[in-house]
């Protein structure tokens, strides 16, 4: 199934890409005046856009953080090679499309990786829990080198990348400092924050407008927008009792949920069920068992995502944590599953809440999809 979600994401990019401007790291034709195409922000909280002077003017932060500071925004105007303009003041220029760039999560690459966009890529933090064999050989060919995680950055390698930009997730661990010295130019990319799986997958747009392929990210994107909207639409008809669902595991002493505000809580609502947590204040919640005892002893389902070494079962959930089965999803064998060493979601899913919306409705009304669905993430545990 791995390799069936790649192929639909490069063949989206294939037939979205004969229409677009730039490519393949190449300038674009004409580049200077009307070349660029327009960028709409739709759902995305954490990037906005307008266009002055053929460029585009791209604010980062809004009402996500930057540099764990929501108070701070990053400016960038991006401007098409070749185009003699004077850049606003308060806006760092870079010349678009750029010829290299880092990637810092497996969430940006998805953006790469959806525009059929790999030929960019000359680094990124390192291969562990990495499926794309494209990504993969490229490392080993030495066409992209590992720089590293945050706080360890290897900057030989980082320089040895070359990169035009470098796409960064603000955090606490950071060690961009030596980065920041080399003069290299960082970018924050805050899909990770946001609270909608369409505001996620809408930072492809992001991505698309360094790379001059604004058109097909746009295409990429309607697809991921109508697919989504009109399968939740048909959840909405049905009207009717909603299952519920809780989420997580134990981990050292505390029951880490996604809270109600979260990008999985929307899709498990817009799947037709009702999740056990519906503060609308928290993005992630850790919690005693008793707590979450108490909110999820008579769900319907338990969604669980893990790394487990093996075959994932209901006795290795009981060694884990033996009280999980007071939990009713537990004792009726309704936990919905997927291990993150078998599956490439975070590189694939933060482009395709489509699909994970469409595994959780296989499961909750599975007449609303095909009868030979195949899961894309996320299935029923046996």
């Amino acid at each position: 199934m791995r390799k069936t979600i790649i192929l639909g994401l490069a063949a989206i990019s294939i037939m979205t890409y004969s229409s677009c401007a730039g490519g393949g790291g190449s300038v674009a034709d004409g580049a200077a005046g009307d070349s660029i195409a327009a960028v709409e922000v739709d759902y995305a909280k954490g990037f906005t856009v307008r266009d002055s002077a053929g460029m585009h003017l791209v604010s980062v932060g809004g009402e996500l953080q930057v540099d764990g500071d929501a108070s701070l925004t990053s400016r960038f105007a991006l401007v098409p090679r070749g185009l003699d303009v004077e850049v606003p003041q308060g806006y760092e220029r870079i010349d678009v499309p750029v010829n290299r760039c880092i990637c810092m999560t497996a969430l940006q690459l998805s953006n790469f990786t959806a525009l059929n966009a790999h030929d960019f890529v000359t680094g990124i933090t390192g291969t562990k829990n990495l499926f794309d064999e494209d990504m993969l050989q490229r490392v080993s060919s030495g066409q992209t080198v590992t720089i590293g995680m945050e706080g360890n950055f290897d900057l030989e390698m980082v320089i040895a990348a070359q990169p035009d930009v470098i796409f960064i997730s603000p955090s606490k661990r950071g060690g961009y400092d030596a980065i920041r010295e080399s003069g290299i130019t960082m970018v924050p990319h805050l899909g990770y924050q946001e609270l909608s799986p369409l505001g996620q997958a809408e930072w492809v747009k992001f991505i698309g407008m360094f790379l001059g392929r604004e058109q097909q990210a746009n295409e990429v994107f309607a697809g991921i927008e109508q697919r989504y909207n009109s399968l939740k639409t048909s959840v909405d008809s049905l009207g009717g009792q909603r299952p519920t669902i809780t989420s997580g595991e134990m981990h050292y002493g505390v029951w880490h949920a996604v809270g109600g505000r979260n990008y999985l809580a929307q899709i498990f609502r817009d799947a037709g069920a009702d999740y056990v947590i519906n503060d609308e204040e928290t993005s992630g919640e850790d919690l005693e068992f008793e707590q979450m005892y108490a909110l999820s002893a008579n769900a319907d389902y338990w969604r669980i995502l893990n790394s487990f070494d093996g075959d994932f079962s209901y006795e290795a959930l009981l060694d884990r944590e033996p009280r999980n089965n007071l939990l009713k999803a537990f004792r009726e064998h309704k936990v919905i599953y997927c291990n993150m060493k078998r599956s490439p979601y975070y590189e694939l899913s933060p482009v395709s809440p489509d699909l994970l919306l469409k595994d959780f409705v296989a499961i909750f009304h599975p007449e609303l999809v095909e009868p030979d669905y195949e899961p894309a993430f996320y299935r029923l545990l046996e």
